[in-house]
């Protein structure tokens, strides 16, 4: 299979799927403001996923679960003021789709309108796949997610590896399947096994985004906050760290706040 890279003025979903025909490895980052998405769209990445993780990275909260169906809306519009190249997917908030096929839509509906976002992503398989007809049927891509899914942690009760047993990745499996069969144009897999993952990817014509799933499948997504080493507190196996920006801003700060007070800052050509 060759894997001749093109160079394309702009991500869609058809792109994807032919990345995946040609075996090119699909690069995903997640970006939550104008300045961040500006910089990773700039640098050439083919997704931009406005996560649900920014309830973590950018508000503070140990889970996903309290982030609004407004802050997605306001993070996702900042982010697509921003790009040039990239598709944009945002996260459906949890309590915006779970159960209610109908409210399902019109979260998503507002998603779109309000932020101008190409695609929207939601957890779960089999027991959400109502709500998934429902919006592609408005015309709506969806990317799926399955494996560990985040807004489900009180129900895992565990943020370790999911599928390892047999029962848990056939249902992986047939739900990989049934997302297919039901229009997702593309999936993540969160922290399973790689050979699983693997499987999956081989199993479906859709692509296959792993985090913490190996590198079987047809591509990665990493939070950028953890590969910039932003965050310093969160060091799973899966996330490889370019930076460690952490260490390299608190030094600024630290020199501009001795500099403030000793005085040196501004000097005369800093000033009018």
């Amino acid at each position: 299979m060759s894997i001749h890279k093109k160079e394309h003025k702009k991500i869609t979903t058809h792109v994807l799927a032919e990345m995946k025909m040609r075996g090119e490895k699909i690069s995903m980052l997640t970006a939550y403001d104008y300045s961040m998405a500006k910089i990773v769209d700039d640098a050439g990445i083919d997704v931009i996923l406005v996560g649900d993780s920014a309830s973590n990275v950018m508000a503070g909260h140990e889970t996903t679960l309290p982030i609004t169906l407004d802050q997605m809306i306001y993070h996702a519009s900042s982010v697509v003021r921003a790009i040039n190249r990239a598709l944009v997917v945002v996260d459906l908030p949890f309590g915006s789709y779970q159960g209610n096929s109908k409210e399902a839509l019109a979260s998503t509906i507002r998603i779109m309108k309000e932020s101008g976002a190409h695609a929207i992503k939601m957890e779960g398989g089999e027991e959400i796949l109502e709500s998934i007809k429902r919006i592609l049927t408005a015309g709506v891509p969806v990317m799926g997610h399955l494996g560990l899914t985040p807004q489900s942690i009180y129900k895992f009760g565990t943020y370790t590896v999911r599928a390892t047993e047999d029962a848990e990745a056939e249902k992986l499996l047939r739900d990989a399947k049934l997302l297919e069969e039901a229009g997702c144009f593309a999936l993540v897999l969160e922290k399973i096994p790689a050979d699983l993952a693997t499987q999956v990817a081989q199993s479906v014509q859709i692509p296959v985004i792993g985090i913490g799933a190996g590198n079987g499948v047809d591509g990665q997504v990493l939070v950028v906050h953890d590969m910039l080493g932003i965050t310093n507190e969160f060091s799973p196996r899966f996330l490889r760290r370019y930076l460690n920006l952490y260490q390299e801003i608190k030094g600024a700060v630290e020199q501009y706040v001795e500099d403030v007070k000793s005085q040196d800052f501004p000097n005369e050509k800093e000033q009018y």
